[in-house]
């Protein structure tokens, strides 16, 4: 769910100052004795410790290096070699078989990675960059290029207690590549539906003799087309990191990224509207489906941006006591988005910039016969965008006149502390957080300003049994800022959340997989939904709340077999908005949805190295609006997935290194309408890439 969503049904909308807001929604890791060390040719550990599909701790939940079946807290991973394996293009492609989160909200719309965690719409308050919040605008939201990431961690559930501005639903955390401290270098180049070109390249190892500096350089460049003729998909990429560590004990990594990519302004097609008439007797025009005739115009349908970060990581650990962290990164992007509706251009040019800083102080200490692990920390974040915006008055090729203006500052200060008991098979973890807002938004003269405070706490306690079983509960809460502005014109309140958890996870012994489950009970207020109104797409806010039952399995097993499975049931429900919609179902949230990947290595004889892999997803029927109208009810979906790889080595030692490998998505071509917020939309049909790498 987005802020600027083409949804513009008549030139009447030019009228509207928001008429461009009304954009249509849219090597392997190395094998140790327990623990794989994520990132090809990696020597180090990081934020993410696998063994292949299966994780073993992330840093992600706690801030601390905890095993993931003694974090007291719904966690999934998606490991380096779930990537290689999958090779998602999207963030969404990525997240696509992670219990509970719901990724086909919009169709086929390469603009944004728009999706929700437990029924609850993360996209702008849900996802982090190496532990620290990634800051977004209305029209401004950070794309994602999965080759730049290690790997991928995903909390559900309430975070705010050491993150802070973040979600109810949960967070995702998005680990970065990292230096390496063994040599590593590969390339490869792609092809594949819709004229696809790309290369890509990634170089890492020692700077020198004296295992002191480490760098890594990963890029990439791509000309592509889509389903949509008008939509592009071209992209360059290039992350450079370097890493200092002139000590066992002091570590300094900078990471940088920058990347310019195009798309389409509008994916959407044509909806069919009919009249609506309320409670009240007011008569509104709404979506009863979506034609195939496409919104845009190819004349003029450029989305461009660039953007770009920079920041460092600094760890020093005093001694076997105190170990102090540091992390700070600034970012900023711009865009410039084209697009027609009802013969009419529109622009949107926006601009932000984001710095985040978050230092903390790990404590280890013992009392009695309990152990402590403290975090005391303080992090600032603050956001500034400014967004221009025009439409109509011109013939379709001319830019507008950017008539209507609005610029924000939001600034973010958080004190925070947590405390991990341990005691036998205990585990009990306490944290609190107290935050500071300040809210600044100018628009056409009009000026809103608004300071708010909030508390956030997590309580959770777990046990860990000697044969790998771990239940636990959990409770906690959230407190969210939101940029822009609501339908009404006034800013958007934050958001605050709580939930209660139960949940248990094994690791089964012998053997190098584990179950997890957990049932869960999440309310919030003042969360930002949005709602199409006569073809104009804005933020509204509600109470909401959310419950469902998730369960999970991850599998790397020494036969060449790997496996992951997870299935979800969510019932999320409108509390408080109008009184026509309290009591329904959340718009585009599916009471089920399942998925399943196999991925097989033939491990000896003529077809040795030959991997075989396939995915199956299935999505459970949902409302395509708020109103709950039998008109836009959205389908049962499946989609199919499939891979298949080859090492050349196989065939000839002399080719050691290379690897051939075809993906396909949506395999046997399942397109259904989609509607969600009273907009209506069509899945992504089947695309299939075809690579070669060379590793050396």
């Amino acid at each position: 769910m987005k802020i600027n969503l083409v949804l513009l049904a008549s030139s009447a909308i030019a009228l509207i100052p928001h008429a461009a807001s009304a954009q249509s929604a849219e090597t392997r890791a190395i094998q140790l004795d327990e623990v794989v060390v994520e990132g090809a040719g990696n020597g180090q550990s990081g934020a993410i410790n696998a063994n292949g599909y299966v994780a073993t701790s992330t840093r992600s939940a706690t801030k601390t290096d905890t095993p993931i079946l003694e974090a007291p807290q719904s966690i999934s991973t998606v490991t380096q070699e779930q990537l290689e394996d999958r090779k998602p293009q999207t963030l969404l492609d990525a997240l696509a078989y992670t219990p509970g989160t719901s990724v086909t909200n919009y169709g086929f719309d390469p603009r944004y990675d728009a999706f929700t965690i437990r029924g609850v719409d993360v996209t702008y308050t849900g996802v982090f960059r190496d532990g620290l919040r990634q800051v977004n605008s209305p029209n401004g939201l950070f794309r994602l290029e999965p080759y730049g990431l290690e790997g991928i961690a995903i909390l559900r559930g309430p975070a705010a207690s050491i993150y802070g501005a973040s979600s109810t639903g949960g967070i995702v955390d998005l680990i970065s590549k990292r230096p390496t401290f063994l040599p590593f270098r590969e390339v490869e180049v792609q092809t594949g539906s819709y004229g696809r070109l790309q290369g890509v390249f990634d170089l890492s190892g020692p700077v020198g003799s004296d295992q002191t500096l480490f760098y890594r350089l990963t890029g990439l460049a791509r000309e592509a087309g889509t389903e949509i003729g008008a939509v592009k998909d071209d992209r360059v990429f290039i992350a450079p990191a370097i890493t200092w560590k002139p000590t066992a004990d002091t570590t300094l990594t900078v990471l940088g990224e920058y990347m310019d990519s195009t798309t389409g302004g509008t994916a959407a097609y044509v909806n069919e509207y009919a009249p609506y008439v309320d409670r009240q007797g007011n008569i509104t025009y709404k979506s009863v489906g979506a034609t195939r005739q496409f919104l845009g115009d190819e004349r003029y349908n450029d989305f461009r941006q660039k953007q770009g970060r920079i920041g460092y990581e600094f760890e020093h650990r005093f001694n076997d006591m105190f170990t102090l962290r540091q992390r700070t990164r600034f970012s900023a992007l711009g865009t410039n988005q084209e697009y027609v509706s009802s013969g009419s251009p529109g622009l949107v040019r926006e601009t932000n910039w984001g710095i985040v800083s978050d230092t903390h102080l790990e404590s280890r200490v013992r009392t009695g016969a309990v152990d402590h692990t403290i975090l005391t920390g303080v992090d600032v974040s603050r956001l500034s965008y400014r967004s221009k915006e025009g439409f109509g008055g011109v013939p379709v090729g001319v830019d507008p006149v950017l008539a209507y203006r609005s610029n924000q500052t939001q600034t973010l200060t958080g004190i925070y502390v947590q405390d991990q008991l341990k005691w036998q098979n205990w585990r009990l973890t306490l944290g609190g957080r107290h935050d500071w807002l300040s809210s600044d938004f100018a628009s056409g003269g009009t000026i809103f300003n608004r300071d708010d405070t909030k508390f956030t706490g997590r309580a959770a306690l777990g046990y860990v049994t000697d044969f790998g079983l771990a239940p636990y509960v959990s409770w906690g809460t959230s407190f969210t800022p939101n940029p822009g502005t609501l339908l009404s014109g006034a800013v958007a309140e934050p958001t605050t959340g709580e939930q209660v958890e139960l949940g248990v996870k094994y690791d089964i012994p012998g053997y190098n997989a584990s179950l997890r489950a957990a049932v869960f009970d999440l309310r919030q207020e003042n969360a930002v939904v949005y709602e199409v109104v006569n073809g104009l797409n804005q933020q509204v806010q509600l109470d909401l709340r959310s419950q469902g039952i998730e369960l999970e399995a991850v599998a790397s097993l020494t036969e060449g077999l790997n496996l992951q499975a997870s299935y979800s049931y969510n019932d999320a429900r409108i509390l408080k908005l109008t009184p026509e919609t309290e009591g329904n179902r959340l718009t585009a949230v599916p009471y089920h949805m399942a998925s399943v990947w196999l991925d097989y290595t033939v491990q000896d004889g003529a077809a040795k190295g030959l991997g075989i892999a396939g995915g199956v997803r299935y999505v459970g029927s949902s409302l395509g609006d708020n109103l709950s109208r039998a008109v836009l009810d959205n389908e049962p979906r499946t989609y199919l997935d499939a891979a298949i790889r080859y090492d050349l080595e196989n065939i000839d030692p002399s080719l050691r290194g290379m690897r051939l490998q075809a993906h396909a998505s949506n395999l046997l071509d399942e397109v259904s309408q989609v509607c969600t917020s009273g907009y209506c939309y069509f899945d992504e049909g089947r695309k299939v890439i075809a690579s070669l790498r060379y590793r050396w």
